[in-house]
């Protein structure tokens, strides 16, 4: 099992950038894919971002690539979303997610059921 923290989430106008970071400890962070994922009021847990565990595979979703950009460094135990040219639309909870499932070594993890450990989240807010 990982322990996940989220930071840097707050609230900004339409246009501006955030950068959220996650910090894990517990097991070897490297053994697993990272991702990022959010939540809006009455909505489902979407997919936003994912990285294998060596950082040589990414995806997004679609809502978010050219804007986002998801990376790590696995000797700090840390993750990272960039996100550039924010909308009203990317207000969420934000959450990191890890996991270890067999297929995440090769491909980033989109489903939420895919992962295993969860950070509380952060809070996000755009204003238009």
């Amino acid at each position: 099992q990982v322990q996940l923290v989220e930071s840097g989430g707050g609230l900004v106008p339409a246009g501006d950038s955030l950068r959220l970071s996650c910090a894990s400890s517990g097991r070897p962070f490297s053994l697993y894919a990272i991702g990022w994922l959010r939540q809006a009021p009455d909505m489902a847990r979407d997919f936003v971002a994912a990285i294998i565990w060596s950082g040589g595979k990414t995806g997004y979703a679609d809502s978010v690539k050219g804007r986002f950009t998801i990376s790590r460094d696995n000797a700090k135990n840390r993750m990272y979303l960039q996100m550039n040219s924010l909308k009203p639309e990317d207000t969420a909870v934000y959450y990191c997610a890890a996991s270890n499932i067999g297929g995440s070594y090769y491909y980033p993890p989109r489903s939420p059921f895919e992962y295993a450990d969860w950070g509380q989240g952060t809070q996000v807010n755009v204003s238009s």
